[in-house]
């Protein structure tokens, strides 16, 4: 797919447990994803209890884009995950965080991946959400060269800690 997308074109939902295998494939379609994720059927039990907490909190979304015009179960194009976050800091502002971002290779420089955060943050937007974070590894300069495009800032440098 190297055509621009329209909006038209495209249905941003809430994902369902009929895309979880979908998903999972996205996560580990890249060199990194490769060796965190395990895409074999059937999908692993921590995959299917993750996504049964994900679905249960109301401040959780697992997101899916698939083309218009297709049912459940359709092709997932794109995923990415929500989470919004309460705080007391900056004087008690919403977040909305942004995790999880793929597309599916046929799909990456058609405008899907634009048209999919601007989806998130309206979804952001509308739960009153102030502000809109990710984090991203440092190995995708692609990603982050998508993120500067889109007006995001790298202000924050990020840590983890594996347990």
């Amino acid at each position: 797919m190297t055509e621009t997308m329209t909006k038209s074109d495209i249905i941003f939902r809430k994902a369902t447990t009929a895309d979880l295998a979908a998903i999972v494939t996205l996560l580990a379609d890249d060199q990194i994803g490769q060796s965190r994720e395990d895409p074999r059927l059937p999908l692993a039990e921590a995959y299917i209890g993750a996504f049964q907490a994900i679905d249960a909190d109301p401040n959780q979304m697992l997101a899916v884009a698939v083309p218009a015009g297709t049912e459940e179960g359709a092709e997932v194009i794109g995923t990415l995950q929500l989470s919004f976050i309460p705080g007391i800091a900056r004087m008690g502002v919403w977040r909305g965080q942004i995790e999880a971002v793929r597309i599916a290779v046929a799909y990456r420089s058609s405008g899907l991946g634009q048209k999919m955060f601007e989806w998130a943050i309206s979804e952001c937007r509308s739960r009153g959400c102030s502000l809109v974070q990710l984090t991203t590894d440092k190995g995708r300069s692609d990603a982050h060269r998508f993120y500067d495009k889109l007006g995001f800032k790298a202000s924050h440098e990020g840590y983890k800690l594996e347990l």
